[in-house]
């Protein structure tokens, strides 16, 4: 769900951005894609090897454990949020550079745009977690509604509807407001 969903909204994205602005667009929105694997990946990375700990716990029936599990994956995953984002927002320019340091146009965009989509990095390390809290209690259909709303639903609806409010900066931000309308979902099964 969540590979078939990342391709149609790239679809999205690279068609707004050819709509707004033209090649430049679907230029920046590489970077911040390689840049967002490269973070992403911290995210990634943590739920696979916190899985096995949940599913042994959830099997073994310590509901003590599991909540401190919850508890301390919610505040790493926090800390690791604001330090990625920090980061990005520190070294946007220098990553602009490295990318497309070639076309000062295009590095500036590329800069901008850094700024306003890797703000999502406050809230998506959560919601992937959650998704991976749900496959790993071996709730499938509720992981695949989070996976599905998250990167599908709530970001193919903010990239065609947010430019209409806000221009290209729509197109930035519509992750940012996925993001948020995904952890209030996420929560929302959690809890």
């Amino acid at each position: 769900v969540g590979n078939i969903s990342f391709n149609v909204i790239a679809i999205c994205y690279t068609l707004q951005l050819m709509k707004y602005i033209g090649e430049n667009g679907v230029s920046a929105y590489g970077v911040l894609m390689y840049v967002g694997f490269i973070f992403g990946s911290v995210f990634i990375g943590y739920n696979m090897g916190i899985s096995q700990v949940i599913s042994y716990n959830y099997g073994a029936g310590n509901k003590a454990e599991l909540r401190s599990l919850l508890k301390k994956s919610l505040v790493l995953i926090g800390i690791c949020s604001i330090v990625i984002t920090l980061a990005v927002q520190l070294f946007a320019p220098a990553l602009s550079r490295l990318f497309v340091g070639y076309d000062e146009t295009l590095c500036g965009l590329t800069e901008h745009a850094l700024h306003i989509y890797m703000n999502s990095f406050l809230v998506c390390g959560f919601n992937m977690f959650a998704s991976a809290w749900f496959t790993a209690l071996n709730n499938g259909p509720v992981s695949a509604v989070a996976a599905f709303s998250r990167t599908l639903v709530f970001e193919a609806g903010c990239v065609f509807l947010l430019p209409l409010l806000w221009g290209i900066d729509g197109i930035w931000m519509a992750v940012n407001i996925a993001e948020v309308l995904a952890l209030i979902l996420s929560a929302s099964l959690i809890l």
